[in-house]
């Protein structure tokens, strides 16, 4: 049977347009990538080769923390600086219903107007780690668009935050004083992904606390030759959004300088094809185990 996709142009022809810088191919080929669609993943291999010219830059650290307001002051800080953006904004799925909110959409409609910036709203779909399945596959199209910034702003869940280090180039944890246990997110292992770490609300009581509590963390971590930086943001006003794209240029550099960016783009290389394997799998799990046979058996071991 012939899919959506394949009715309205084939995968080469829509990953042609994208390339060419048609939205609307673009678009499309997200929406079938989220679908998981046959004719999507042919259109990344004819896409995959145009990839690896942008910056992924993560996003990530607890509700509250003001992200979404950060996310939106760095794309209008990049753009100012002549740079186009991608945004990849995931939202965590109901349990229950599968739906999602999408909220992140909402607070960014300052950027709708502005076409130098590409946003997508993409829900979780039960995945933990912070992630959808099909994100990375969502920044490649990005990438391939000509992006040269993407910025994936992750839920916000805290101790499962991690899995946005093994996406991205250089990832930004964001904290906020005042959240009760200020600490409880670097116990868990959110302090080692960090390439550079912000305390948003920056003029809140509390930021120097908070501040002083980081700097002692990383004294106390494990050394690592790239020093991480901790920077003070008031997203809402859009003070020391300057400062951390600097920081994350930096970042960049000593990627490229170090040859780190290498084996980091070789990871996540892994990591899609398992990711690719293990989804295949779980589709495969499903097929065989639905039914009134297998439904019958459920009923029998729960009885």
């Amino acid at each position: 049977m012939t899919s959506p996709l394949a009715r309205t142009a084939s995968a080469d022809e829509l990953a042609e347009r994208l390339t060419a810088g048609d939205r609307l191919a673009l678009s499309r080929l997200i929406s079938a990538v989220e679908a998981g669609r046959e004719d999507a993943r042919r259109a990344l291999r004819c896409l995959y080769p145009k990839t690896g010219r942008a910056h992924v830059l993560g996003v990530t650290g607890p509700p509250g923390s003001g992200k979404s307001t950060l996310t939106t002051r760095l794309a209008a800080e990049y753009r100012a600086r002549g740079k186009s953006v991608g945004i990849v904004a995931v939202d965590p799925t109901s349990p229950f219903t599968g739906g999602a909110i999408l909220g992140d959409r909402v607070r960014m409609m300052e950027l709708h107007s502005d076409s130098g910036v590409f946003m997508r709203s993409m829900a979780t779909r039960g995945v933990m780690g912070g992630l959808a399945r099909s994100t990375l596959d969502v920044v490649l199209l990005l990438d391939a668009f000509g992006k040269e910034v993407v910025i994936v702003e992750t839920v916000g869940v805290g101790q499962d935050e991690v899995e946005i280090a093994r996406a991205a180039d250089t990832t930004v944890v964001v904290g906020v004083p005042n959240l009760g246990d200020d600490i409880q997110a670097i116990k868990a292992g959110i302090l080692e992904i960090a390439d550079v770490l912000v305390v948003n609300k920056a003029d809140l009581a509390g930021a120097d606390r908070l501040v002083a509590d980081l700097r002692g963390m990383l004294q106390l971590a494990e050394e690592r030759v790239w020093r991480t930086p901790i920077l003070r943001t008031v997203a809402t006003e859009g003070t020391g959004v300057a400062e951390l794209i600097d920081a994350v240029a930096e970042h960049r550099a000593f990627l490229e300088g170090s040859g780190s960016s290498r084996q980091r783009r070789a990871d996540s290389a892994r990591r899609q094809v398992r990711a690719i394997v293990e989804d295949r799998v779980q589709r495969r799990l499903e097929r065989l185990t639905a039914g009134a046979e297998w439904e019958q058996r459920f009923a029998s071991i729960a009885a």
